[in-house]
């Protein structure tokens, strides 16, 4: 027994290297093809040039696209991190029939297929009477992106120290200038992490955009249209390329905030104040 304890510590370091050697390595190549010179990506490489992202700007297509999924993004992360501050609010900090079931329906998007979620959406819209727009794929990304911001968000609510609310009460102050001057405040880093999180989830979005989207396409979108022909291969793998470090660079920023929510609310009048 002493011996696999000795030994378990290398073999699950070794386990884990391995799962994310797996995870990334067709996403390391990626921004290698993106720079070659011929239009084919294989090994070895014809050469080094930047020509196929100094073409994307000149692309209107992209450029509409970009500017589509911009305002897809801002929109459904400001909307879901409201419904998710409202939503964490409500079931960290009071307790009534039926929280749990329904603390486990907000967060149903997050193992339901999100074909049937994308397909039932758009019987919805459809029977609602929408049109297909941007608007109905802000809504899509929406209920997408609750679960996520509605996780974030609990992190931050859960450690709050609730004298602080009562101290403030004491002084005279009003339930909605409690919320707004000393709440909010404190779960200040998750809010922001939460926009973060819930914009890089709509803006690589695809299948509810698919479904949802009229004429005017997102990135993933119009992605998925200009596979459809070889010679545009290149700009997409550098069009991919910048998204997946934009991608990295804000879950980065989102999980560094997350932390330093965590350790404001048991610092700063948390659990251990």
């Amino acid at each position: 027994m002493t011996a696999i304890r000795r030994y378990l510590p290398g073999w699950l370091s070794s386990y884990a290297a391995l799962y994310i050697l797996f995870l990334y390595l067709p996403v390391i190549f990626l921004p290698i093809f993106s720079i070659n010179t011929a239009a084919t990506p294989k090994f070895p490489l014809s050469g080094v040039t930047l020509h196929w992202y100094e073409d994307l700007p000149r692309t209107p297509a992209l450029i509409d696209a970009t500017w589509n999924s911009l305002i897809v993004g801002v929109s459904a992360s400001i909307l879901s991190t409201v419904l998710g501050i409202l939503a964490a609010r409500s079931i960290t900090r009071y307790r009534y029939p039926g929280r749990r079931t329904i603390n486990g329906l907000i967060m149903a998007p997050l193992v339901l297929p999100e074909v049937i979620v994308a397909i039932s959406m758009l019987l919805v819209m459809l029977q609602l009477g929408l049109s297909l727009s941007l608007f109905t794929v802000v809504l899509g990304h929406v209920l997408v992106c609750i679960p996520y911001s509605m996780t974030v968000l609990t992190s931050g609510f859960e450690g709050f120290d609730r004298s602080l609310e009562e101290a403030s009460a004491d002084l005279g102050e009003s339930a909605f200038g409690t919320f707004r001057r000393v709440t909010l405040p404190m779960v200040a880093p998750a809010i922001i992490s939460s926009l973060l999180v819930c914009f890089t989830i709509s803006l690589d979005e695809f299948i509810i955009a698919f479904f949802l989207t009229g004429t005017e396409a997102t990135l993933p979108i119009y992605i998925w249209g200009q596979l459809r022909f070889a010679a545009k291969l290149p700009g997409v793998l550098a069009l991919g390329t910048l998204l997946l470090f934009a991608s990295f660079l804000l879950m980065t920023i989102a999980e560094i905030l997350r932390r330093r929510a965590a350790r404001r609310t048991q610092t700063e009048g948390g659990l251990y104040a």
